[in-house]
């Protein structure tokens, strides 16, 4: 076979790059702009009322430390509110680590407040918005995830349950200075990852541990301290916790010892066990 005329291979590099099978010169990034123009003002549409599916999503989004967290709005003299560019930039880097570009069905922007007949997640604390697909917002974040390019992604850190099962089970139980230990309101609900220790026992068995890892797991984004609630939410405003906890707040700082242990552990790491006054002390109990 004889070589190609140049005019020929300019023709198929250009084909290629129309086609997105030329590399990265032909991949479609999620788009800024758009996501500014359509699927910001979802999040702070009026739904209604306040409570799960009826409260606007930012209501709970820019106050909780979910993986969708959100900037807190600002307000104008006339009492509208809106994002600056800055946060909308802000929002947009959080936002495009939730979806899964060029497929909107297994973006977990989408799934979360769909109802499970249509293909939801089995869980959304803040509700179900769309019943369907078909909803028009539903169908405006679709499109704007399917225009994107697919993008391979890092899996997510694995979570060391021996390391949950040993150490971090520890610290439900504990009780610092002043406060009331995780158990005391973890132990029942949808939200109890401390279970009921039977009687007769002071710690969790094999079975009780996997039962509250699995609820633990809700509440934690691998890889992502900051986005996971068992870290931000009894982690004090001012460090960068959520503005609502019904608890105490455990730590003052993310320089705390033992916070610092559990951010290693989201990481996927092995920490060093401490838990407590082993915190304090700046050492650890074998």
């Amino acid at each position: 076979m004889g070589a190609l005329r140049p005019s020929t291979v300019l023709a198929l590099a250009l084909l290629a790059a129309a086609s997105g099978t030329g590399g990265v010169a032909g991949q479609q990034p999620l788009d800024f702009e758009r996501y500014r123009e359509t699927i910001e003002p979802i999040f702070i549409a009026d739904r209604g009322g306040w409570g799960p599916g009826r409260a606007p999503c930012v209501t709970c989004h820019a106050a909780q430390g979910t993986p969708l967290r959100l900037q807190r709005l600002r307000e104008t003299a006339g009492g509208e509110v809106y994002w600056s560019e800055e946060d909308s930039r802000r929002n947009f880097e959080v936002v495009s680590r939730l979806v899964t570009p060029g497929d909107p069905d297994r973006s977990r922007l989408l799934r979360k407040a769909l109802t499970v007949p249509a293909g939801g997640a089995a869980l959304h604390v803040g509700g179900k918005f769309f019943e369907s697909k078909s909803d028009p917002e539903w169908q405006a974040m679709a499109d704007w995830v399917a225009a994107a390019d697919p993008v391979e992604r890092p899996a997510p850190p694995r979570l060391d349950f021996d390391f949950f099962r040993d150490c971090v089970q520890r610290m439900y139980l504990d009780k610092r200075p002043g406060d009331v230990e995780c158990i005391h309101c973890h132990e029942t609900g949808v939200r109890g990852f401390a279970r009921h220790i039977p009687e007769g026992r002071d710690f969790w068995n094999q079975e009780e541990s996997r039962g509250n890892f699995a609820i633990t797991r809700r509440y934690v984004e691998p890889g992502e301290p900051m986005m996971s609630r068992l870290l931000t939410h009894p982690l004090a405003p001012a460090a960068g916790g959520d503005y609502f906890h019904g608890g105490p707040r455990r730590w003052d700082s993310t320089d705390d010892p033992e916070w610092q242990m559990l951010a290693a552990w989201v990481r996927g790491e092995t920490p060093e066990c401490v838990v407590g006054a082993e915190a304090d002390a700046g050492g650890s109990r074998e």
